[in-house]
C-alpha cells in the first residue's frame, strides 16, 4: 500500500506504466514469449522485465508444444510474441524425426491455414518477429483465430532489427501509447522497422 507522500511523488514523475510496478504491482502487463528457436528470446525476456511485464516464457521444440501454448486451452496472456524465423509468409519451424512426427498435429512451417485450424488468441496483441510474416494472408489467419491485433515484418529485415522492434514496441506501451501509435513510431525509427506492419478489424 502506498502512503500519500510516496503517491504525491510518483505523480510527479513522468507519466508511465512503469509508475505502477513503482507503486508496488508486480508487473502492469503479461506477454506470453513462445521461442521458436529464434535465437533472441531470452534478450526479449530480459528486455520486457526492465519494462515491468511478467513474461511466461515458453520454449518451443515440437508442433505439439506450440499448440500447448497457443490452442487456447491454457489462457492466453494479453499479448503474445512468437520469436521466430519466417519465410513467404510462413513461421518456419524444423521438421521432428520421423518416429515423433507420427505423433503430432502437423510438421514443418505454419502457414494461414495451420493457424486458422490451431491457434485461439482471443484478443490478444500479437507480434510475430520473422522474416515476412507480416504477409497480408498470414495476418489475416492470426485475426480470424481471435487475435484483436496482428504485428509483424512485411519483408526480411536485419537480424537484430526484430529484436529492437519488440524492445521498442513495449517501450512506447510502458509509455502509455497504444499498439497503433506504437507501430507508427516504430516505423518512422528507419527502413528497417517501417516494414512492420500493425493488421486489426
Amino acid at each position: 500500500m502506498m502512503h500519500g507522500d510516496e503517491e504525491e511523488w510518483l505523480a510527479s514523475q513522468r507519466p508511465s506504466r512503469i509508475r505502477e510496478v513503482q507503486a508496488g504491482r508486480l508487473a502492469w502487463t503479461e506477454v506470453d514469449l513462445i521461442d521458436i528457436e529464434s535465437g533472441s528470446a531470452r534478450a526479449l525476456r530480459d528486455g520486457l522485465e526492465v519494462f515491468g511485464v511478467r513474461v511466461n516464457y515458453l520454449r518451443v521444440g515440437q508442433p505439439r508444444h506450440l499448440l500447448a501454448a497457443l490452442d487456447g486451452t491454457r489462457p492466453i496472456a494479453p499479448y503474445v510474441i512468437l520469436s521466430c524465423h519466417g519465410d513467404e509468409g510462413r513461421i518456419l519451424m524444423e521438421d521432428v524425426a520421423e518416429e515423433l512426427a507420427q505423433f503430432q498435429p502437423f510438421n514443418g512451417a505454419l502457414g494461414p491455414d495451420r493457424v486458422r485450424e490451431h491457434f485461439r488468441l482471443p484478443g490478444s496483441v500479437t507480434l510475430v518477429t520473422g522474416c515476412d510474416t507480416g504477409d497480408p494472408e498470414l495476418a489475416d489467419a492470426f485475426l480470424d483465430a481471435g487475435a484483436g491485433v496482428y504485428i509483424a515484418p512485411r519483408g526480411a529485415p536485419f537480424g537484430y532489427a526484430s529484436v529492437f522492434a519488440p524492445l521498442f514496441f513495449f517501450y512506447e506501451l510502458t509509455e502509455q501509447r497504444t499498439p497503433a501509435e506504437a507501430v507508427e513510431r516504430l516505423q518512422a525509427h528507419d527502413d528497417e522497422l517501417a516494414m512492420w506492419q500493425l493488421y486489426q478489424r
